[in-house]
């Protein structure tokens, strides 16, 4: 069985990055919602980057219980501290995205201050993908996918199947404003360590419920883009959500107040700049193109990777 997974999955990244658009201010408002399209299409720009930048894979996870065991005070939470005690490539072979998502409030920051529209766009739709994926327990834990407990597909059920069956119908989004992040080190990595502490028990509820459910019972084949899947039950999806109270619907919460709040974090840090012009600028020709080009490489490589699988048979 295949299970293909990206951090959240494609809808819950843009429902995210969508719904964080509806908790800024209006002197904010005025340029992100004429462009929440935008925000919402590119949520997904980092992972489509994984089959093109060598160095992008890390910066979506942490493997946290590689450093000890909770709270991890043996990891640095300073990256010169963390690289000093453990070498830069260990890092990058544990996952780097609580450092990175401060690197890009830095670069978000730097796009504020310059008024330049193409990179407060393109930064604020990255950096909300990284910040939504720190809320994802599997995304801070070495058996991210289930490997190491014979669960294999867990991540993608977890973030991808249970939001995309229950989001829209059952979730509430409507949550609050944006607030200022006094000290967004402390707040990303305290999400890492929510995250990280819920991991087990996203495997061990799934574990339970696997054994009130025959194989029949919990797997289901479905046509997507025209290939038979194999997937997680409506009736398992909807029990298991059940049985772990509502987390996904948590974590999602918490990521759209976390990205929203991360922008506007970044625009007061840059000295709050009137943004009334930069919402009548349009995307360049060239923009335009490089967004194309992105597109059509990730669909190129899944058309690749797909010619390596056999599709499951009923």
């Amino acid at each position: 069985m295949n299970f293909t997974s990206y951090c959240w999955g494609f809808f819950a990244h843009k429902k995210i990055n969508y719904y964080a658009v509806f908790l800024l201010p209006p002197q904010m408002l005025v340029l992100y919602k004429p462009n929440i399209d935008f925000i919402t299409t590119h949520a997904v720009d980092p992972d489509m980057r994984r089959n093109v930048v060598a160095e992008e894979a890390p910066r979506h996870y942490i493997d946290i219980d590689n450093y000890g065991t909770y709270p991890y005070a043996e990891l640095p939470r300073k990256w010169s501290d963390a690289v000093a005690k453990y070498g830069e490539d260990t890092l990058l072979a544990n996952g780097i995205v609580p450092w990175h998502v401060q690197t890009m409030l830095n670069r978000l920051t730097e796009a504020f201050k310059a008024k330049n529209f193409l990179q407060i766009m393109k930064n604020s739709a990255d950096i909300g993908h990284y910040i939504a994926d720190t809320h994802v327990p599997l995304h801070t834990s070495s058996n991210h996918n289930g490997q190491l407990t014979d669960q294999k597909g867990i991540h993608g059920f977890w973030e991808s199947r249970v939001p995309e069956l229950l989001a829209d119908k059952e979730f509430d989004f409507f949550i609050g404003k944006a607030q200022y992040i006094k000290n967004p080190g402390e707040y990303i990595w305290a999400r890492v360590l929510e995250s990280g502490k819920a991991a087990d028990s996203v495997l061990l509820f799934e574990k339970e419920l696997t054994k009130q459910f025959p194989p029949d019972k919990k797997y289901a084949f479905e046509t997507r883009n025209n290939i038979v899947v194999k997937q997680y039950s409506s009736a398992f999806t909807i029990a298991y959500n059940k049985k772990v109270d509502g987390m996904v619907e948590r974590k999602m919460r918490l990521a759209i107040f976390s990205v929203a709040s991360f922008w506007y974090t970044a625009w007061v840090n840059a000295g709050q700049p009137d943004l009334t012009d930069l919402a009548k600028q349009k995307f360049s020709e060239a923009d335009v193109k490089e967004f194309e080009k992105l597109n059509e490489t990730w669909k190129n490589g899944k058309v690749k990777a797909r010619e390596h699988e056999e599709t499951p048979k009923p």
